[in-house]
């Protein structure tokens, strides 16, 4: 496998981000009003918003994106950080660029001063949860919601 980098989205990286978000749509059979994409990437890109998003490049193409969040708790003093969406392209998958591509969450958290990522997955996405096994902790909760 080649090397690959991982950086910060800018503005100019949106026709490489883009695909690979409506490849994660895709994968969870999700469909989102374009308007939303279109909100969720100007969050981005805007230095007071708690949202951020990072690409991994490979030879010059985008290959995985990562979206994570910075939130308040109760519990602590410093903010969490909710690992939102991670997606690799399907033909690099297995290479590291996944493990990477938290690890680097896990920096801008710790930099941040974060006391924890957090992040869900899917109980049918067994491949992407044997790696999650090796690098996080299962809390032990279960999620409920009520969509409105």
């Amino acid at each position: 496998m080649s090397t690959f980098e991982i950086r910060a989205v800018t503005a100019a990286d949106h026709d490489a981000w883009l695909p690979l978000w409506q490849g994660y749509l895709r994968f969870y059979k999700s469909e989102l009003a374009p308007g939303t994409t279109d909100v969720t990437w100007q969050r981005f890109l805007d230095p007071a918003e708690p949202m951020h998003a990072a690409l991994a490049w490979q030879d010059g193409r985008a290959v995985a994106l990562v979206h994570w969040i910075f939130h308040r708790s109760c519990w602590t003093v410093g903010d969490y950080c909710y690992l939102q969406d991670l997606f690799v392209a399907g033909d690099v998958r297995g290479g590291g660029i996944g493990r990477r591509m938290i690890e680097h969450v896990y920096a801008e958290a710790r930099a941040a001063g974060a006391s924890r990522v957090h992040w869900l997955t899917h109980e049918t996405n067994t491949d992407a949860m044997q790696l999650y096994e090796r690098i996080g902790d299962r809390s032990g909760f279960v999620q409920y919601r009520k969509l409105f």
